[in-house]
């Protein structure tokens, strides 16, 4: 398996587990909320948002188009911190969003 076909199997398990918490949203937030300068738009849209509309989109848009990835891309560190330790999806998605990380650190997953 390449680290694309890698990553787009990772980027599909994300979402799932979005899915399946019910934080998938069907209306994306207002065009100003994506017009942040801030890293994660942590100014403008939740944690989880971020992975829907942001970060997943903007991975496929890279996949689909054959262009190289990312390299030395972490996205784990950022939600051990923007998570409160008491929400119910914390840890299942610190685990599924550590596995991605992995496939930018040339670590198997």
């Amino acid at each position: 398996m390449t680290q694309h076909d890698s990553v787009r199997a990772q980027l599909h398990a994300i979402e799932a587990l979005l899915r399946q918490h019910q934080l998938w949203q069907e209306t994306a937030p207002q065009p100003e909320a994506f017009a942040s300068t801030q890293p994660f738009c942590l100014d403008t849209l939740a944690p989880f948002e971020w992975l829907q509309w942001v970060l997943i989109p903007r991975m496929h848009t890279l996949l689909e188009g054959g262009h190289p990835l990312p390299q030395a891309f972490a996205v784990s560190p950022y939600y051990e911190m923007a998570l409160e330790a008491t929400h119910p999806a914390r840890d299942v998605m610190l685990v599924e969003l550590e596995k991605l990380d992995s496939l930018f650190a040339g670590e198997d997953a």
